[in-house]
């Protein structure tokens, strides 16, 4: 018995430390703690494929998990969770899943799926309706600017902007 919980510490440590090397760039912005799945989830739990295929944010569940690139991601249905297994890169938020004006001008804070934009099938979330109604104003702007300054600070500590 204690072998075993010994294996099961050992082994729980080890996910934990290489998730946290793998997030310690703050590339993903991704919710406190970890899921069952070993990795902290991303997208505050919304189902990344029904928000690219209706535009609407539709809460997954922690049965249908996937994990890409150290971020769990839930899934309203299995079907979903096969889709996003198959292309990742065409369901996952843009710049990281942080508020897109944020990015524009440098910054990474929350993106709430709750304000968002699916343009040219792509996920685009803000932090609040008053920074949501900015990104309207200038949409392509906005999109272009946050591109080119995501290049800058994705790899850059949270703190650290």
């Amino acid at each position: 018995m204690f072998k075993k919980l010994t294996i099961a510490s050992a082994l729980l440590t080890s996910l934990a430390l290489s998730g946290t090397a793998a997030m310690a760039a703050d590339e993903y912005n991704v919710s406190r703690g970890i899921t069952a799945a070993g990795a902290p989830l991303g997208l505050h739990g919304v189902d990344p494929v029904e928000f690219i295929e209706t535009a609407n944010p539709v809460e997954g569940s922690a049965a249908y998990t996937a994990v890409h690139d150290g971020v769990a991601y839930y899934f309203s249905t299995e079907a979903n969770m096969k889709t996003f297994e198959v292309n990742p890169a065409e369901y996952l938020p843009q710049n990281g899943g942080y508020c897109t004006f944020g990015v524009s001008v440098g910054k990474k804070f929350d993106g709430d799926p709750e304000f968002h934009a699916v343009i040219d099938d792509k996920l685009y979330v803000f932090l609040n309706r008053a920074i949501y109604d900015e990104f309207n104003k200038d949409r392509a702007g906005t999109i272009s600017k946050a591109e080119e300054q995501w290049q800058n600070i994705r790899s850059t500590t949270v703190g650290d902007l």
